[in-house]
Parts: C-alpha cells; sequence; structure tokens
C-alpha cells in the first residue's frame, strides 16, 4: 500500500482535530473568561531508505540519509492564557483580574483543592454568600466562604486590593477585613479545564498540584489588581479564527486529494493485468 495514502489519512484527522478546537472556539467568542485553544501538528517518524555516509577527505564524499515521511500527528492542543478585553457592567459582584491569576470557588463538600477560574461574573445569594453562577462559594484569601451579613450590610464596593468595603445600615462604609482570594498558577497552560468556566490544577500548572490562595495586588506573586464593575471576556479573536479555519479547511481538502490519487493510482496498477 502507498505511503501517501496514510500520510493523508494522518493529515485529515489532524485537521479535522483543528476545525474543533476552532468550532469550540469561535462558539465561545462571547463565554466571559473563556481561553482559546490552538492545535499544533509535529511529523512521524520518518522511514529511512538509506543511511548516512560519512566523507573520507581526499577520497569520497558524504551521503546525506534518504527518509520518507509516513505523515502527521497532533503534537499538543494548548490553552492560551492571554488576557481577554475587559467589558464594563458597573456592578459591583461583576469583577475582573487586572493580571495574572485566578479566582478560587469551591463547592462546599470539604474538596481540599478548589477550582479555579477567571470567570468575575459574582451574585450574593438569600444567605449572603459569594457565589458564581452555577452557585460555587467563592473564596477569601483564608480558602473560606465569603459571607456578608444580608441584616448589617447593605452594599458594599471591592478595592483592587480585593478588600470588601462594606456599607452599613446607618451608611457609613468600613472595611470587613475580607479579601478575594487569588490563586497564582506557575504553568497555567497545565491546568484542566472542566467546563462552566472552571479550571482543576494538575501536577504539571503547580508541583504537586497545591493551590497556595493570597490577595491580588502582591507584588511576589505578581496577582496583579482587582478591578470591580468590568468582566474578563474571551481571548478568541474571530479574524484569527477564521483564517485559520481557511487553513484547516484547505489543508483537509489537499489531504483528501492525496488519497483520490493514491487510490488512482492503485487502480492503475491492479488494471495492468489486464
Amino acid at each position: 500500500m502507498l505511503r501517501s495514502m496514510y500520510s493523508g489519512v494522518s493529515g485529515m484527522r489532524g485537521f479535522q482535530t483543528k476545525l474543533d478546537v476552532i468550532g469550540n472556539n469561535i462558539a465561545n467568542v462571547n463565554t466571559v473568561g473563556f481561553k482559546a485553544g490552538r492545535v499544533m501538528f509535529k511529523d512521524i517518524l520518518s522511514q529511512t531508505v538509506s543511511g548516512v555516509t560519512s566523507p573520507e577527505e581526499g577520497t569520497t564524499g558524504g551521503v546525506n540519509a534518504k527518509q520518507i515521511g509516513l505523515g502527521v500527528a497532533i503534537a499538543s492542543i494548548d490553552t492560551v492564557h492571554t488576557p481577554g478585553s475587559a467589558m464594563t457592567t458597573n456592578n459591583p459582584t461583576d469583577v475582573r483580574i487586572d493580571g495574572d491569576g485566578f479566582f478560587a470557588v469551591s463547592s462546599g463538600d470539604g474538596a481540599e483543592v478548589p477550582y479555579l477560574t477567571r470567570a468575575g461574573n459574582f451574585t450574593l445569594d438569600a444567605a449572603g454568600q459569594l457565589v458564581n453562577g452555577d452557585g460555587l462559594f467563592v473564596l477569601d484569601s483564608g480558602g473560606a466562604p465569603i459571607v456578608l451579613d444580608p441584616a448589617e450590610v447593605k452594599a458594599f464596593s471591592i478595592a483592587q486590593d480585593g478588600q470588601i468595603i462594606a456599607v452599613g445600615v446607618d451608611g457609613t462604609s468600613a472595611p470587613t477585613g475580607i479579601m478575594l482570594g487569588i490563586v497564582k498558577v506557575v504553568n497555567p497552560a497545565g491546568l484542566e479545564k472542566l467546563g462552566g468556566n472552571l479550571y482543576r490544577v494538575t501536577p504539571n500548572a503547580n508541583l504537586d498540584g497545591e493551590v497556595a490562595i493570597t490577595t491580588a495586588g502582591d507584588p511576589e506573586a505578581g496577582t496583579g489588581a482587582i478591578i470591580s464593575g468590568q468582566l474578563e471576556m474571551s481571548n478568541v479573536d474571530l479574524t484569527s479564527e477564521f483564517t485559520e479555519m481557511i487553513v484547516a479547511q484547505r489543508g483537509f481538502q489537499a489531504n483528501s486529494r492525496i488519497i483520490t490519487t493514491s487510490d488512482e493510482i492503485l487502480q492503475e496498477v491492479v488494471n495492468l493485468k489486464r
């Protein structure tokens, strides 16, 4: 069987995966805190027809190896953690991280390692608990759920360092001592996507899969500042995605043509007997 046919099949499978990732990026172009993915290719092991011959000075020259590539494979599917654009909402419970870092949220079931997210569309529930859209508790710098007593706190604001400043029943403002927890990850690309704008820490994101919750504006951690009244939107660039989609479509078509041409050659070989 011709090597080109198998190379064409591997190319079609690779570009199909690329189109899957591009489709997911475009579908999440308006998802808060979404980070785009990208597909990287690598060549498959080449078949060596003849090896290398070393030169002998004054006698013979060196001869390069003759190798035939056997197709393409997926090298990696990366998550690109560049910052997304800011959308102003003027909602005090909408927050954005201006820099690196993630919000820490927990399901409250005693899980040791919290989930991470860049989506800061939080709300206060009836019990005064700060939660995300799925009801997960937003954690403070100590790793505990953030709770504001509705009987005492009538309004609040969030400072750039994550400090929650409450307005009491008498109309005076005072710091609550509660600060939004921020997690800095060494390798954000190593995080595992869970859906719902959530990430799980893996041993390749932080060593041993550990999570250290700190505060915003920490110069040593480099967690950035908290911007209240804004949300970080998706970092998907539609221009780049549509360009990559055209390239992937043409690559898929070209590889399908390789298979068609290989089939025609095999048909000619079969017809030699006639």
